[in-house]
Formats: structure tokens, C-alpha cells, sequence
């Protein structure tokens, strides 16, 4: 089945839309605020690979409306909160401690996860239920999302021809392994 295959010729395809900025934008918003999957990161580089002109153009728009919907998660976070505690689903010593930590890592949490494949939408809403000051949070998400968006397009621009030749061969294993991996992910946290 080469369903993947498919979805990643159309993805090419849509850097060619005259609604390419809307999809990365909308993705990227969602991404990090309440949409567990898929990253802007698979969608800006196959946009890179076929408009490698627009490369830093793309890599802004998900920079941008990456740390927009982090904020939503971040305020998210903070209704959550209280949520739990009106309800008193979580105890307030619990908060307590994690908030301790939090204000001593809260920074580098956020940076690690807006950088690394680890969920970003885990920082800005634990961010927002720890109340961790805004602005330093705005700060480190929008240099860690560049950061990792302009890496992405400085990868893809400088081996273009393989990381597009790699894909075609591989993209249906690998997005099936990734199914897995993600179902197993949700079975272990459940």
C-alpha cells in the first residue's frame, strides 16, 4: 500500500497552492497548542523541497504561528489548572512540587521540547498551569522554534536531491513504523 507515498506527492503538490502559507500556518498553530500529530516540520520541508526559494519565507510563517498557538496551549494550561484544582483531581501539594521544579527548569523545558521531537504543546501547557512568567516563555519559544525550523530548511536546501529521492523510497515504512510507534506510545500512557 503506498498510501504515504500518495499524501507525500500531494504535499508537494501544495507547495504549489496559492493556500501553501495557510496549511503550514494552520498546522503549525494547531500543532502546538491541541493537535497531537503531525508536526509543521514534515510539511515544511516537503514545501522546501519544492519551493526552495520560499525556504526562510516558510520556516517564519511556522516560527510565528508555532509560538501563537504555544500561547494558546500556555493559556490553556492556566484554565486547566483550575479545572483540577476545583475539582480536586489533582492535590495542591502536587502542584506545589512541580511547580517548585518548574521555576527551576521551566525555562529549559520549554526550550528542550519547542527544539526536539518531544511534544511542544507538553511545555506551553504545563508552562501555562505553572504559571511560568510570559515573556521568558515567549523568548525561549520563538528562538528554539527558529532555531529548529531554519535547521530543518538548512538541512533540506543543503541535500535536497537525496532527502527527496530517500523519502520516495521510504516514506510508507517509515510513516507506518511512526503509526506504530505512536500507538504504542498512547497504549503505554493510557
Amino acid at each position: 500500500m503506498d498510501i504515504f507515498s500518495k499524501i507525500y506527492l500531494r504535499i508537494l503538490n501544495w507547495a504549489e497552492s496559492r493556500y501553501a502559507i495557510y496549511y503550514l500556518s494552520v498546522i503549525s498553530f494547531l500543532e502546538s497548542s491541541i493537535l497531537p500529530y503531525p508536526p509543521p516540520d514534515v510539511i515544511l520541508a516537503l514545501m522546501v523541497l519544492k519551493r526552495p526559494d520560499k525556504a526562510c519565507h516558510f520556516a517564519f510563517i511556522c516560527t510565528i504561528f508555532s509560538v501563537l498557538g504555544g500561547l494558546v496551549g500556555y493559556f490553556l494550561g492556566e484554565v486547566l489548572l483550575q479545572f483540577l484544582l476545583s475539582f480536586e483531581l489533582i492535590k495542591p501539594e502536587s502542584i506545589a512540587y512541580i511547580k517548585k521544579i518548574f521555576d527551576t527548569y521551566g525555562i529549559w523545558m520549554v526550550g528542550i521540547a519547542a527544539f526536539s521531537p518531544i511534544p511542544y504543546k507538553l511545555a506551553t501547557v504545563t508552562a501555562g498551569t505553572m504559571s511560568m512568567a510570559l515573556l521568558p516563555f515567549i523568548i525561549m519559544s520563538l528562538i528554539t522554534r527558529a532555531a529548529r525550523y531554519y535547521l530543518i530548511i538548512s538541512l533540506v536546501k543543503a541535500y535536497r536531491q537525496q532527502c527527496d529521492q530517500w523519502l520516495q523510497k521510504y516514506i510508507d515504512r517509515l510513516s507506518y513504523i511512526l503509526i506504530v510507534v505512536f500507538a504504542l506510545g498512547i497504549w503505554y500512557a493510557s
